[in-house]
């Protein structure tokens, strides 16, 4: 049976939906499922982008499995969550390499994948097989937290199970791929965030969060947690031959498999002043004659949990080996993926 909310939402979705994406009716389980990787934690307006470029370059999941590594963390690069990055390449060349190209078929069978969680898994099987699963992202939590008035925090293990159960008492069977992409739809256009458009909504002579004015209040989040600060040094030396020194970070921590240059990490930002005298260098470089050339500015980087703030300084000349880095020529590092906050950094030089 199908009830009135569902009715509702179809028939908006037929008469009133024209938001445009490019993977929209798109029935290619390779292409929904980049789609979605991508949009894991990231804005439709900044993931559109970064689909199409891998569309071009990757057209084919046996294309991306067959790319190296370091050319697709370069085009991720700037999208952050870097995991993603490291989950995409795992389950491209799972399915290249084990089963022959061909995507898995089941709900059950895609939630295996990593990096793929309940509402991926949902979003794949449904938009790509027309199978009977319920999505359930931001936006959907946020229409059925207003259309019931819930108050049950988003991102808590009852609203999890609380918000599938109800999707899924919602979902159209007949055409869970048309539906999962209406809501999702709906929540992003309508019940926005900020500044719902109440009155054009199918659904406001039965939203409780209309009716009682909660609208503001709903959906109820979770305390965001507070952000871990950290300083990093970065030290750009003259290696001679116009190279410079670089690594790759293999460390279970932020940024890995991406690169970066010899670094310091402080308890707190490091004047120029104090940097010729630091053991860091002192350590470093011995008593290997260098100088400092330039100190920039602070550049940030805030992630979910951690602010970054780093700086750059140009150092030369200094000869010789560093341990755990290797050399690079300047001319070559746009080949190389870096976490935001140095790509920014190199962006605004003039020579770059």
């Amino acid at each position: 049976m199908v009830t009135e909310f569902t009715k509702n939402l179809l028939d908006w979705n037929q008469d009133k939906n024209t938001r445009v994406m490019p993977w929209k009716g798109e029935s290619d389980p390779y292409r929904i499922w980049l789609s979605e990787i991508i949009l894991q934690q990231t804005r439709v307006q900044q993931g559109l982008a970064y689909y199409n470029r891998f569309i071009t370059v990757f057209p084919t999941i046996t294309d991306l499995a067959n790319a190296p590594e370091q050319e697709i963390f370069k085009y991720w690069e700037g999208l952050g969550y870097y995991s993603r990055c490291r989950n995409l390449i795992s389950t491209a060349r799972k399915i290249a390499f084990e089963h022959d190209g061909h995507f898995p078929s089941t709900y059950e069978t895609i939630l295996e994948l990593p990096g793929v969680g309940p509402y991926t898994a949902a979003a794949i099987a449904s938009f790509a097989f027309q199978l009977p699963h319920a999505v359930v992202d931001g936006n959907v939590e946020r229409v059925l937290a207003r259309y019931f008035g819930l108050n049950t925090p988003t991102g808590s293990a009852a609203a999890k199970k609380l918000f599938k159960e109800l999707a899924g008492n919602l979902l159209d069977k007949s055409s869970p791929g048309l539906f999962n992409q209406a809501i999702m739809d709906f929540g992003a256009t309508i019940c926005k965030p900020q500044n719902p458009l109440c009155d054009e909504c199918v659904q406001a002579a039965d939203c409780l969060a209309f009716q009682n004015g909660w609208t503001r209040t709903l959906p109820v989040k979770l305390a965001a947690p507070v952000r871990k600060r950290r300083w990093f040094t970065y030290f750009i030396i003259d290696a001679g031959n116009n190279e410079t020194w670089i690594r790759r970070r293999i460390e279970k921590d932020i940024w890995r498999d991406l690169y970066e240059f010899v670094l310091l990490e402080s308890g707190q930002f490091i004047p120029q002043e104090d940097l010729a005298s630091s053991s860091f260098l002192q350590g470093q470089f011995g008593n290997q004659p260098f100088q400092i050339n330039y100190t920039s500015p602070p550049f940030k980087q805030t992630l979910t949990h951690q602010l970054i703030t780093g700086s750059f300084v140009h150092l030369s000349p200094v000869p010789g080996e560093i341990e755990g880095y290797h050399r690079v020529a300047r001319s070559a590092l746009k080949q190389f993926p870096f976490p935001r906050v140095i790509a920014n950094y190199l962006n605004s030089l003039p020579d770059f």
